[in-house]
């Protein structure tokens, strides 16, 4: 991620009202819970930088809890997402301190309560930042979510793919200059290599890295190439997670 990356095009406007579900304490972090608590099946949505009040990805969110899941939206960067991107910000230092590996750290709490409360099964989707935690949760020896996906990740090396143990979902854009199509095309390769793995891997054409979350209104195409990614997500947790 830099200065001049696409994670940051486009920002949401961030409201800490929106959606069906309501704001409550998770593991101790501030998140948005939608869907039935007496469902088995949760769902852990990791958020890009823009983190846990951005409307799209909230109303997703309501989406998959709609299909029978229990989703999660935690605010892992703890009050401080980027709210708005400017040259004087440093993303870098801002990096430093929402690292990946606290993200992995604190997600595995969070799953560790959905635990606690009785859900048997946990899956997650992360996207940009959070697309770069969950194929770190994929490789875990105690295979702690039960399937992943990675939607336009950030910049993630070709090798962390080698170590995956779980059901894993890859969608990306094709102008994508974080994750651009010839780099996913070789995290497939890599997870083509373990047959026993279930992988689905799928580039959507004409649409830039972020989409799924933060498409323009106005485009009519865009809208409804996130709708097909959300879809594939729902059939994949629907498929893994159970």
């Amino acid at each position: 991620m830099s200065s001049s990356s696409q994670c940051c095009s486009n920002p949401p406007t961030l409201n800490p009202s929106y959606g069906g579900g309501t704001v409550d304490q998770l593991a101790g972090f501030k998140t948005y819970l939608t869907g039935s608590p007496h469902s088995k099946l949760a769902i852990v949505l990791i958020s890009d930088v823009f983190g846990f009040e951005a409307p799209k990805l909230r109303k997703l969110a309501d989406k998959i809890s709609a299909e029978g899941f229990f989703v999660v939206v935690p605010d892992f960067f703890y009050g401080d997402p980027i709210i708005e991107f400017t040259p004087e910000f440093d993303i870098q230092s801002w990096l430093k301190k929402h690292n990946i590996e606290k993200g992995c750290e604190d997600t595995k709490l969070v799953i560790d309560a959905l635990k606690s409360r009785g859900f048997s099964a946990v899956g997650a989707a992360g996207f940009c930042w959070g697309g770069m935690v969950v194929v770190k949760l994929a490789d875990t020896d105690d295979q702690i979510i039960k399937a992943g996906i990675l939607l336009h990740p950030g910049p993630i090396a070709v090798e962390e793919f080698e170590n995956v143990k779980i059901p894993l979902q890859i969608l990306g854009a094709e102008i994508d200059h974080t994750s651009p199509p010839e780099k996913v095309k070789q995290f497939e390769e890599i997870l083509l290599k373990k047959p026993e793995i279930d992988s689905f891997v799928k580039i959507f054409p004409g649409v830039s890295h972020g989409w799924t979350v933060r498409y323009k209104d106005e485009d009519e195409s865009e809208i409804k190439s996130a709708k097909e990614a959300h879809s594939d997500m729902i059939n994949w947790f629907t498929k893994h997670v159970k």
